[in-house]
Protein backbone atom coordinates (compact mmCIF):
# COMPACT_ATOMS: atom_id res chain seq x y z
CA UNK A 1 0.00 0.00 0.00
CA UNK A 2 2.65 2.21 0.52
CA UNK A 3 2.67 3.26 -3.76
CA UNK A 4 -0.54 4.37 -3.41
CA UNK A 5 -0.53 6.02 0.03
CA UNK A 6 -1.46 9.09 -0.70
CA UNK A 7 -4.37 8.95 -2.91
CA UNK A 8 -5.73 6.00 -0.60
CA UNK A 9 -5.64 8.57 1.99
CA UNK A 10 -7.37 11.33 0.20
CA UNK A 11 -10.20 9.35 -1.22
CA UNK A 12 -10.76 7.91 2.83
CA UNK A 13 -10.50 11.41 3.96
CA UNK A 14 -13.09 12.69 1.64
CA UNK A 15 -15.73 9.07 2.69
CA UNK A 16 -15.33 7.71 -0.88
CA UNK A 17 -14.98 4.12 -0.91
CA UNK A 18 -12.03 2.37 -2.22
CA UNK A 19 -10.76 -1.10 -3.44
CA UNK A 20 -7.58 -2.20 -2.95
CA UNK A 21 -6.17 -4.58 -4.41
CA UNK A 22 -3.04 -6.53 -2.77
CA UNK A 23 -0.25 -9.60 -4.14
CA UNK A 24 -0.79 -11.88 -1.19
CA UNK A 25 0.91 -14.99 -2.81
CA UNK A 26 3.23 -15.52 -6.01
CA UNK A 27 4.54 -18.43 -7.48
CA UNK A 28 6.70 -19.25 -10.77
CA UNK A 29 8.14 -16.06 -12.45
CA UNK A 30 5.49 -13.64 -10.78
CA UNK A 31 6.32 -9.74 -12.04
CA UNK A 32 5.11 -8.53 -8.68
CA UNK A 33 5.94 -9.61 -5.13
CA UNK A 34 3.86 -10.08 -2.25
CA UNK A 35 2.14 -6.85 -1.06
CA UNK A 36 2.48 -5.16 -4.56
CA UNK A 37 -0.84 -3.41 -4.72
CA UNK A 38 -3.47 -1.58 -6.68
CA UNK A 39 -6.20 0.87 -5.79
CA UNK A 40 -9.62 1.73 -7.49
CA UNK A 41 -10.63 5.05 -6.20
CA UNK A 42 -14.19 6.73 -5.65
CA UNK A 43 -13.73 8.45 -8.33
CA UNK A 44 -12.54 5.11 -10.95
CA UNK A 45 -9.10 6.49 -10.86
CA UNK A 46 -6.60 3.38 -11.15
CA UNK A 47 -3.46 3.70 -9.13
CA UNK A 48 -0.48 1.33 -8.43
CA UNK A 49 0.02 -2.29 -10.04
CA UNK A 50 -0.36 -5.98 -9.04
CA UNK A 51 1.02 -7.48 -12.12
CA UNK A 52 3.15 -4.21 -14.39
CA UNK A 53 0.12 -5.08 -16.63
CA UNK A 54 -0.84 -8.50 -16.92
CA UNK A 55 -3.84 -8.88 -15.36
CA UNK A 56 -5.17 -5.35 -14.46
CA UNK A 57 -8.10 -5.28 -16.74
CA UNK A 58 -9.44 -8.35 -14.62
CA UNK A 59 -8.72 -6.83 -11.00
CA UNK A 60 -10.21 -3.65 -12.43
CA UNK A 61 -13.69 -5.16 -13.04
CA UNK A 62 -13.24 -7.31 -9.70
CA UNK A 63 -12.17 -3.91 -7.68
CA UNK A 64 -15.55 -2.51 -9.19
CA UNK A 65 -17.60 -5.11 -8.00
CA UNK A 66 -16.37 -5.77 -4.23
CA UNK A 67 -16.64 -1.31 -4.14
CA UNK A 68 -20.53 -2.56 -4.96
CA UNK A 69 -21.01 -5.12 -3.09
CA UNK A 70 -18.13 -4.84 -0.14
CA UNK A 71 -17.38 -8.60 -0.28
CA UNK A 72 -13.82 -9.33 -0.02
CA UNK A 73 -12.30 -11.81 -2.70
CA UNK A 74 -9.14 -13.76 -3.39
CA UNK A 75 -8.64 -14.15 -6.86
CA UNK A 76 -5.62 -16.43 -8.59
CA UNK A 77 -4.50 -15.43 -11.47
CA UNK A 78 -2.08 -17.33 -13.89
CA UNK A 79 -1.73 -18.96 -17.10
CA UNK A 80 -4.22 -21.99 -18.29
CA UNK A 81 -2.66 -24.61 -20.10
CA UNK A 82 -6.28 -25.25 -21.71
CA UNK A 83 -6.21 -21.91 -22.99
CA UNK A 84 -3.40 -19.82 -23.93
CA UNK A 85 -6.18 -16.68 -24.16
CA UNK A 86 -7.44 -16.89 -20.63
CA UNK A 87 -6.70 -13.72 -18.65
CA UNK A 88 -3.42 -14.49 -17.20
CA UNK A 89 0.21 -13.85 -16.39
CA UNK A 90 2.06 -13.86 -20.03
CA UNK A 91 5.17 -14.22 -17.68
CA UNK A 92 4.13 -17.87 -16.78
CA UNK A 93 3.71 -16.77 -13.41
CA UNK A 94 0.92 -16.97 -10.37
CA UNK A 95 0.14 -14.23 -8.72
CA UNK A 96 -2.99 -14.57 -5.42
CA UNK A 97 -4.73 -10.92 -5.17
CA UNK A 98 -6.83 -10.10 -2.35
CA UNK A 99 -9.24 -7.23 -3.20
CA UNK A 100 -11.30 -5.80 -0.20
CA UNK A 101 -13.88 -2.17 0.24
CA UNK A 102 -12.27 -0.11 2.37
CA UNK A 103 -13.64 2.96 3.94
CA UNK A 104 -13.59 5.16 7.08
CA UNK A 105 -16.35 2.83 8.58
CA UNK A 106 -14.24 -0.14 7.70
CA UNK A 107 -10.88 0.93 8.27
CA UNK A 108 -10.68 3.55 10.64
CA UNK A 109 -7.24 2.92 11.59
CA UNK A 110 -5.71 4.13 8.00
CA UNK A 111 -4.99 7.79 8.77
CA UNK A 112 -2.85 6.21 11.68
CA UNK A 113 -1.04 3.99 9.53
CA UNK A 114 -0.34 6.68 6.60
CA UNK A 115 1.07 8.74 9.06
CA UNK A 116 2.86 5.97 10.68
CA UNK A 117 4.61 4.86 7.40
CA UNK A 118 5.13 8.46 6.52
CA UNK A 119 7.29 8.81 9.83
CA UNK A 120 9.06 6.30 9.38
CA UNK A 121 7.49 4.33 12.15
CA UNK A 122 7.43 0.76 11.92
CA UNK A 123 3.57 -1.06 11.52
CA UNK A 124 1.69 -3.70 10.25
CA UNK A 125 -1.86 -4.67 8.93
CA UNK A 126 -2.79 -7.74 9.25
CA UNK A 127 -5.82 -9.18 7.25
CA UNK A 128 -7.50 -12.95 6.83
CA UNK A 129 -7.72 -13.45 3.74
CA UNK A 130 -8.69 -16.94 3.62
CA UNK A 131 -11.66 -18.55 6.28
CA UNK A 132 -14.08 -21.40 6.38
CA UNK A 133 -16.52 -18.32 8.17
CA UNK A 134 -17.08 -16.10 5.43
CA UNK A 135 -18.08 -13.30 7.84
CA UNK A 136 -14.15 -13.50 8.83
CA UNK A 137 -12.72 -12.82 5.45
CA UNK A 138 -11.40 -9.43 5.63
CA UNK A 139 -11.24 -8.36 9.52
CA UNK A 140 -7.92 -6.82 9.86
CA UNK A 141 -5.37 -5.52 12.91
CA UNK A 142 -2.98 -2.75 12.76
CA UNK A 143 0.13 -3.55 14.53
CA UNK A 144 2.03 -1.30 16.71
CA UNK A 145 5.28 -1.94 18.70
CA UNK A 146 2.97 -1.18 21.85
CA UNK A 147 -0.28 -1.32 20.84
CA UNK A 148 -2.63 -3.35 18.47
CA UNK A 149 -5.92 -2.24 17.25
CA UNK A 150 -9.05 -4.04 15.31
CA UNK A 151 -9.57 -7.87 15.70
CA UNK A 152 -9.39 -10.75 13.43
CA UNK A 153 -12.88 -12.88 14.87
CA UNK A 154 -10.73 -14.77 18.70
CA UNK A 155 -8.69 -13.84 20.95
CA UNK A 156 -6.58 -17.12 20.41
CA UNK A 157 -6.65 -15.97 16.55
CA UNK A 158 -5.39 -12.18 17.70
CA UNK A 159 -2.90 -13.52 19.81
CA UNK A 160 -1.04 -15.84 17.47
CA UNK A 161 -1.43 -13.24 14.73
CA UNK A 162 0.79 -10.64 17.26
CA UNK A 163 2.75 -12.43 18.03
CA UNK A 164 3.85 -13.63 14.29
CA UNK A 165 3.21 -10.54 12.88
CA UNK A 166 5.37 -8.23 14.82
CA UNK A 167 8.14 -10.99 14.35
CA UNK A 168 7.68 -10.37 10.25
CA UNK A 169 7.32 -6.52 11.14
CA UNK A 170 10.79 -6.58 12.59
CA UNK A 171 12.08 -8.34 10.03
CA UNK A 172 10.66 -5.70 7.75
CA UNK A 173 8.65 -8.85 5.75
CA UNK A 174 5.64 -9.13 4.20
CA UNK A 175 4.14 -12.94 4.37
CA UNK A 176 1.10 -14.89 4.60
CA UNK A 177 0.40 -16.73 7.99
CA UNK A 178 -1.48 -19.87 8.62
CA UNK A 179 -3.71 -21.19 11.20
CA UNK A 180 -6.58 -23.64 12.37
CA UNK A 181 -10.14 -21.16 11.83
CA UNK A 182 -9.70 -20.17 15.14
CA UNK A 183 -6.35 -19.43 15.50
CA UNK A 184 -4.93 -22.39 16.12
CA UNK A 185 -0.93 -23.12 15.39
CA UNK A 186 -1.26 -26.89 14.01
CA UNK A 187 -4.16 -26.25 11.79
CA UNK A 188 -5.27 -25.31 8.76
CA UNK A 189 -8.33 -23.01 7.34
CA UNK A 190 -6.97 -20.01 7.98
CA UNK A 191 -4.57 -17.97 5.94
CA UNK A 192 -3.66 -13.95 7.37
CA UNK A 193 -1.64 -11.66 5.27
CA UNK A 194 0.77 -9.17 6.93
CA UNK A 195 1.70 -6.11 4.93
CA UNK A 196 4.57 -5.20 7.39
CA UNK A 197 5.80 -1.13 6.92
CA UNK A 198 9.00 -0.83 8.44
CA UNK A 199 11.08 2.24 7.57
CA UNK A 200 13.65 1.85 4.53
CA UNK A 201 16.45 -0.01 4.40
CA UNK A 202 20.10 2.01 5.03
CA UNK A 203 22.32 2.66 2.77
CA UNK A 204 25.84 3.20 4.17
CA UNK A 205 28.23 5.02 2.15
CA UNK A 206 32.08 5.54 3.23
CA UNK A 207 34.13 8.05 1.90
CA UNK A 208 32.79 11.39 0.15
CA UNK A 209 33.88 10.96 -3.29
CA UNK A 210 32.58 11.12 -6.63
CA UNK A 211 31.75 7.56 -6.48
CA UNK A 212 30.12 8.06 -3.33
CA UNK A 213 27.52 10.80 -5.13
CA UNK A 214 26.24 8.10 -7.69
CA UNK A 215 25.96 5.22 -5.32
CA UNK A 216 24.00 7.56 -3.55
CA UNK A 217 21.81 8.53 -6.46
CA UNK A 218 21.29 4.71 -7.37
CA UNK A 219 20.65 3.74 -3.33
CA UNK A 220 17.86 6.23 -2.94
CA UNK A 221 16.43 5.46 -6.39
CA UNK A 222 16.54 1.78 -4.93
CA UNK A 223 14.18 2.92 -2.03
CA UNK A 224 17.46 2.62 0.91
CA UNK A 225 17.44 5.38 2.97
CA UNK A 226 21.33 6.77 2.15
CA UNK A 227 23.94 7.94 4.66
CA UNK A 228 27.08 9.43 3.40
CA UNK A 229 29.88 9.25 5.78
CA UNK A 230 33.94 10.63 5.54
CA UNK A 231 35.81 12.11 8.13
CA UNK A 232 37.26 15.03 6.05
CA UNK A 233 33.98 17.85 6.49
CA UNK A 234 35.89 20.21 3.71
CA UNK A 235 34.12 16.93 1.30
CA UNK A 236 31.30 15.69 3.47
CA UNK A 237 28.92 18.43 2.97
CA UNK A 238 24.91 17.99 1.95
CA UNK A 239 25.60 20.21 -1.10
CA UNK A 240 28.26 17.39 -2.87
CA UNK A 241 25.50 14.61 -2.10
CA UNK A 242 22.25 15.95 -2.72
CA UNK A 243 20.81 12.33 -3.22
CA UNK A 244 21.54 11.27 0.33
CA UNK A 245 18.97 11.59 2.82
CA UNK A 246 22.17 12.91 5.45
CA UNK A 247 25.49 13.14 5.29
CA UNK A 248 28.01 12.92 8.62
CA UNK A 249 31.17 13.94 9.48
CA UNK A 250 32.91 11.63 11.61
CA UNK A 251 35.42 8.48 11.54
CA UNK A 252 33.78 5.67 9.61
CA UNK A 253 34.36 2.75 12.32
CA UNK A 254 33.00 5.50 15.08
CA UNK A 255 29.87 6.30 13.18
CA UNK A 256 28.91 2.35 11.95
CA UNK A 257 30.09 1.26 16.19
CA UNK A 258 27.54 4.38 17.48
CA UNK A 259 24.69 3.24 14.82
CA UNK A 260 25.39 -0.23 15.46
CA UNK A 261 25.10 0.12 19.41
CA UNK A 262 22.02 2.34 19.34
CA UNK A 263 20.17 -0.76 17.27
CA UNK A 264 19.73 1.32 14.22
CA UNK A 265 21.13 -1.17 11.99
CA UNK A 266 19.67 -4.40 10.67
CA UNK A 267 19.66 -7.52 8.49
CA UNK A 268 18.56 -5.27 5.37
CA UNK A 269 22.13 -2.82 5.70
CA UNK A 270 24.43 -2.54 2.96
CA UNK A 271 27.69 -1.00 3.66
CA UNK A 272 29.64 0.26 0.73
CA UNK A 273 33.18 1.46 1.47
CA UNK A 274 34.70 3.23 -1.04
CA UNK A 275 38.18 5.62 0.36
CA UNK A 276 40.28 2.88 -0.38
CA UNK A 277 42.38 4.21 2.19
CA UNK A 278 43.59 1.81 4.76
CA UNK A 279 43.81 4.68 7.81
CA UNK A 280 39.65 4.60 7.00
CA UNK A 281 39.39 1.33 5.92
CA UNK A 282 41.00 -1.06 8.22
CA UNK A 283 39.35 0.14 11.57
CA UNK A 284 35.77 -0.02 9.35
CA UNK A 285 35.76 -3.18 8.07
CA UNK A 286 37.28 -4.36 11.37
CA UNK A 287 33.93 -3.39 13.05
CA UNK A 288 31.63 -4.31 9.69
CA UNK A 289 32.64 -8.06 10.03
CA UNK A 290 33.16 -8.81 13.30
CA UNK A 291 31.17 -11.35 14.91
CA UNK A 292 30.43 -9.85 17.72
CA UNK A 293 28.30 -6.59 18.57
CA UNK A 294 26.07 -7.12 16.10
CA UNK A 295 22.39 -8.00 16.70
CA UNK A 296 21.79 -8.26 13.19
CA UNK A 297 24.72 -8.58 10.64
CA UNK A 298 24.81 -6.18 7.48
CA UNK A 299 23.18 -7.42 4.48
CA UNK A 300 26.17 -6.49 2.62
CA UNK A 301 29.83 -5.06 3.09
CA UNK A 302 31.75 -4.18 -0.21
CA UNK A 303 34.72 -2.55 -0.52
CA UNK A 304 36.61 -0.65 -3.22
CA UNK A 305 40.04 -1.10 -4.92
CA UNK A 306 42.28 -2.30 -7.33
CA UNK A 307 43.11 -6.28 -6.29
CA UNK A 308 46.57 -4.77 -5.19
CA UNK A 309 44.59 -2.72 -2.82
CA UNK A 310 42.70 -5.75 -2.27
CA UNK A 311 45.70 -7.27 -1.25
CA UNK A 312 46.93 -4.91 1.30
CA UNK A 313 43.83 -4.40 2.71
CA UNK A 314 43.22 -7.85 3.53
CA UNK A 315 46.89 -8.55 4.76
CA UNK A 316 46.31 -5.48 7.47
CA UNK A 317 42.95 -6.96 8.81
CA UNK A 318 44.62 -10.08 8.75
CA UNK A 319 47.11 -8.57 11.16
CA UNK A 320 44.25 -7.19 13.09
CA UNK A 321 42.66 -10.39 13.57
CA UNK A 322 39.82 -10.75 11.38
CA UNK A 323 39.75 -14.24 10.58
CA UNK A 324 39.03 -15.98 7.16
CA UNK A 325 35.52 -16.71 7.92
CA UNK A 326 34.77 -13.03 8.79
CA UNK A 327 36.92 -11.90 5.17
CA UNK A 328 34.51 -14.25 3.45
CA UNK A 329 31.70 -11.71 4.19
CA UNK A 330 33.52 -8.90 2.15
CA UNK A 331 32.77 -8.54 -0.94
CA UNK A 332 36.01 -7.18 -2.32
CA UNK A 333 36.81 -5.40 -4.95
CA UNK A 334 33.51 -4.15 -4.97
CA UNK A 335 30.68 -4.41 -7.28
CA UNK A 336 29.90 -7.11 -10.37
CA UNK A 337 32.50 -7.36 -13.43
CA UNK A 338 29.81 -5.38 -16.28
CA UNK A 339 32.91 -3.04 -16.92
CA UNK A 340 32.02 -0.08 -15.09
CA UNK A 341 34.43 3.03 -15.83
CA UNK A 342 32.55 5.94 -14.88
CA UNK A 343 30.90 6.31 -11.44
CA UNK A 344 27.52 6.05 -12.66
CA UNK A 345 28.60 3.29 -14.46
CA UNK A 346 30.32 1.73 -10.77
CA UNK A 347 27.28 2.50 -8.76
CA UNK A 348 24.87 0.26 -11.34
CA UNK A 349 28.02 -2.61 -10.99
CA UNK A 350 27.77 -2.13 -7.16
CA UNK A 351 23.89 -2.27 -7.20
CA UNK A 352 24.01 -5.00 -9.00
CA UNK A 353 25.73 -6.95 -6.92
CA UNK A 354 23.23 -5.87 -3.14
CA UNK A 355 20.43 -7.17 -5.50
CA UNK A 356 21.94 -10.34 -6.91
CA UNK A 357 22.91 -11.20 -3.34
CA UNK A 358 19.52 -10.24 -1.99
CA UNK A 359 17.26 -12.16 -4.33
CA UNK A 360 20.13 -15.29 -5.00
CA UNK A 361 21.23 -14.14 -8.43
CA UNK A 362 24.57 -15.15 -10.26
CA UNK A 363 25.04 -11.70 -12.60
CA UNK A 364 25.17 -13.72 -15.70
CA UNK A 365 23.22 -12.65 -18.76
CA UNK A 366 19.72 -13.76 -18.81
CA UNK A 367 19.45 -14.89 -23.09
CA UNK A 368 22.76 -16.99 -21.62
CA UNK A 369 19.87 -18.84 -19.24
CA UNK A 370 16.85 -20.97 -19.25
CA UNK A 371 14.32 -21.46 -16.67
CA UNK A 372 12.94 -19.06 -14.00
CA UNK A 373 14.05 -15.54 -14.31
CA UNK A 374 12.91 -14.93 -10.73
CA UNK A 375 14.02 -16.36 -7.49
CA UNK A 376 11.65 -16.93 -4.76
CA UNK A 377 12.66 -18.02 -0.97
Amino acid sequence: MRDVLDDAERWWNAGEPIALATVVGTWKSSPRQAGASMMLGGDGAVVGSVSGGCVEGAVYELAQQVVADGVPVLQRYGVSDDDAFTVGLTCGGILDVFVERIDPQSFPELGAVAEAIRSGTPVAVATTTVHPDPARVGQRMVLFADSVSGTLGSPRADAATTDDARGLLAAGRNGTLEYGPDGERLGDGMQVFVSSYAPPARMLVFGAIDFASAAARVGAFLGYHVTVCDARALFATPQRFPDADEVVVEWPHRYLLAERDAGRLDERTVLAVLTHDPKFDVPLLEVALADEGWKQRPAYVGAMGSRRTHDDREARLRERGVTDEQLSRLHSPIGLNIGARTPEETAVSIAAEIIAGRWGGDGRRLTEMSGAIHHHD
